[in-house]
């Protein structure tokens, strides 16, 4: 299903006309997204501002010059050195650059500010400060992303504060931008993990991350594991994806296979035609099991063992709705949803973890959705199993993590589906709205959180539920 305002909005002559005439139509930015696998310079000459602490700026010079962005240094010191260190090795020298000049003609495309030396509220006036001044600055399209540490570890209330503001204005800021494309997300990194924060940044830095907005990651050592690379991340990893036959199930087994992976394609035996077809076109295994049955576990878990040897990165994508308020739902489509959506992603878990499918260093990723987080109208069964998926994902990750397994949840929002397709249209039409980005998502969008969270550089990130919605102006 076509989006109007969004096709229209493509339209320079039409976008001109209706705020000529000043007509009260919300007009999308159409989102560049990302073609094609992960790139070596993902922000090829992008200007980028940096306020860096001595803790990050390491690891910061190192991302963004490799990345192909010209960094724009605020202040002096130990931060601007290491750009400069790290520019000499990449071709990319930095600039420093002063809060009190007017720079008229400077185009900046991104920034990251480092905060994580905030410790009380006054403090908090660094994001002003860095950014106030050249808000003005700021391509349609630009990339924010604030670090700081994480509230529970802070020395006192004060400066759990402190730290938990940074959030809420991440989360304000996506909404204030989000109408030129923007976004904006939130890196909490607990003290000694600093290192791990390259791939996110790389993520949220990129046209990857296109429809993330307003979002907080922590990041943490929970999971050991090794630096990533790059390009081809997923080179030589076995990915077993459910309900790959169409949606979002199957632009993530195109993405995990050009990102190097062997996407074993499992869906439901009647859906035997489109499941062969993109089994074939990503160059992957076919598996043909309904995730209800009995026997289905086990039959996954030996199926991966025998036939690969075991599985390095799980999705489970299946699911399905049964919308009709609690007074009118017969009790078949209570328990089809919630054992399809919630039971069978326990069960196959649990046999791919006792039977030891699930290599060492694995990545479990599962959907949720944000009506598991905000609740929906005639969705009672749909979002109580979607909850449910954010509190086993929490619980698990905790269990796994001394095996090199990080376990997440991706939630989304509004994704152009089949399914929303038949919505009607006045609720399609206020759902695509109700964004910061003011449009609905595509599977890919999610498709793309799923590929980065099952990356080795994603090795930081546990027990986290990363929503990909635009920016919702629903939930949490």
């Amino acid at each position: 299903m076509s989006d109007f305002l969004l096709e229209l909005s493509e339209n320079p002559q039409a976008r001109k006309l209706i705020k000529t005439l000043g007509l009260p139509l919300p007009m999308p930015e159409v989102l560049p997204r990302a073609t094609g696998p992960y790139e070596d310079r993902p922000f090829e000459d992008k200007n980028i501002l940096v306020r860096a602490t001595d803790a990050f700026a390491d690891v910061l010079a190192r991302e963004i010059t490799r990345g192909g962005g010209n960094a724009f240094v605020v202040g002096e010191g130990a931060a601007l050195t290491a750009f400069e260190e790290q520019g000499k090795a990449w071709g990319r020298p930095p600039k420093a650059i002063s809060l009190d000049d007017k720079h008229d003609e400077l185009t900046l495309h991104g920034a990251v500010i480092d905060a994580s030396d905030v410790k009380g509220a006054a403090d908090l006036r660094v994001l002003y400060d860095v950014l106030h001044p050249l808000m003005r600055r700021f391509a349609k399209h630009s990339r924010f992303i604030v670090i700081g540490r994480p509230a529970e570890d802070a020395a006192g209330p004060a400066e759990a504060a402190a730290r938990a503001g940074l959030d809420g204005f991440v989360r304000s800021l996506s909404k204030e931008t989000g109408g030129a494309g923007n976004t904006a997300n939130m890196l909490y990194v607990e003290e000694g993990a600093e290192k791990r924060v390259g791939a996110p940044l790389r993520f949220f830095l990129s046209k990857h991350s296109a429809f993330v907005t307003g979002q907080p990651l922590r990041i943490t050592n929970k999971v050991k594991g090794d630096e990533d690379p790059v390009t081809r991340p997923l080179e030589g990893k076995v990915a077993l994806v459910t309900g790959a036959a169409r949606g979002i199930g199957e632009a993530t087994a195109e993405l995990l296979a050009a990102e190097g992976a062997h996407v074993v394609i499992l869906d439901r035996p009647a859906d035997d035609g489109p499941a062969s077809v993109v089994a074939r076109n990503v160059g992957g295994s076919l598996l043909l099991v309904d995730i209800t049955d009995e026997d289905a576990p086990e039959t996954i878990a030996q199926r991966l063992l025998e036939e690969h040897g075991g599985v390095d990165i799980v999705v489970h994508n299946a699911g399905v709705t049964r919308d009709k308020r609690l007074m009118n739902m017969k009790p078949d489509w209570w328990d089809s949803c919630v054992d399809i959506n919630l039971g069978a992603v326990v069960r196959i878990t649990d046999a791919l973890l006792e039977k030891k499918a699930l290599r060492e260093g694995g990545r479990i990723v599962c959907l949720s959705s944000v009506s598991g987080i905000a609740g929906n109208n005639g969705q009672t069964n749909y979002s109580a199993s979607k909850a449910g998926i954010v509190g086993f994902v929490r619980a698990l990750s905790e269990q796994v993590a001394d095996k090199g397994i990080t376990v997440n949840a991706i939630a989304p929002g509004f994704i152009e589906t089949r399914l929303t397709a038949a919505m009607p249209v006045f609720l399609r039409e206020g759902a695509r709205r109700l964004s910061a980005l003011g449009q609905g998502g595509r599977p890919e969008d999610v498709g793309q959180a799923i590929t980065f969270l099952v990356t080795p550089g994603a090795v930081g990130i546990t027990g986290n539920v990363l929503r990909v919605c635009g920016g919702a102006l629903v939930g949490a």
